[in-house]
């Protein structure tokens, strides 16, 4: 059985201030709960201090996103080096890093392969835009984005990469996919695509998270659908009592 995911992307949000505080008010809640694999992403200001705060905790580290590259004149940018010397997590490819910074596929797929190189479980992310949904092509556009991403990857172990299956039209705007669309998209398209690209043992173990708009109350209908393997969390994350109550149902 894959152990349930569920990871908060706090995006740009909080200071290294504020992001101690909300980690206090989390981590005393989250250690009890010891059945879902938990993760905070906070910006890159804040990675340091709350690295410190999990300490050994069981709570993983993410950040929202990497250079590819090693090192290099890239102005503003963060190498997995730097990823790697706090956190064991990147989320890649999210559809704000592909709308507003033009990032194309051929881009994540550079930032997955490195990020596995040094060890870093990327979390990557998929999903159609709201003229696509409308438009049908669902299911064109989320197998393009998952071959793509993964063109050139071998996966010896499955725990080492999760998939995230973010509608873009629900992302931020309170709209959420019903529990049965997202199954259907990350049961019948993403992890039937994951058994031909990879040997079926690995497929099936591969977690697929959904988001967009999960919250406090709606999140245990995700959860019952046999495909959602748990949650990447936006807005919700930096509420505690709603990211804590999502954590707790994401438990099988």
């Amino acid at each position: 059985m894959r152990k349930p995911f569920v990871a908060g992307n706090w995006k740009m949000n909080k200071t290294a201030e504020q992001a101690t505080l909300l980690v206090a008010d989390l981590l005393p809640r989250l250690k009890t709960i010891q059945d879902v694999e938990r993760v905070l992403c906070p910006p890159f200001t804040s990675l340091m201090v709350v690295s410190q705060m999990l300490g050994d905790s069981g709570i993983g580290l993410g950040a929202q996103n990497m250079h590819w590259d090693v090192s290099g004149a890239y102005t503003g940018e963060v190498s997995p080096q730097m990823i790697k010397e706090f956190c064991q997590y990147v989320i890649l490819g999210h559809s704000e890093r592909r709308a507003y910074f033009h990032e194309t596929d051929e881009m994540i797929n550079r930032k997955v392969k490195s990020a596995m190189q040094i060890g870093l479980i990327p979390i990557i992310c998929v999903g159609e835009t709201l003229e696509e949904n409308k438009a049908g092509q669902t299911q064109d556009v989320v197998t393009r984005q998952v071959s793509k991403v993964l063109e050139g990857i071998e996966i010896n172990n499955a725990e080492k990469i999760v998939i995230a299956y973010e509608p873009v039209w629900a992302i931020g705007t309170g709209l959420a996919a019903s529990p049965v669309d997202a199954e259907k998209v990350i049961g019948g398209i993403i992890r039937n695509l994951l058994s031909s690209m990879f040997d079926e043992t690995n497929a099936q173990k591969i977690r697929v998270l959904y988001g967009g708009s999960v919250t406090g109350q709606n999140a245990r209908e995700f959860f019952h659908e046999d495909n959602v393997d748990g949650a990447l969390v936006g807005g919700a994350s930096l509420k505690p009592d709603d990211f804590i109550k999502i954590v707790q149902d994401a438990v099988r």
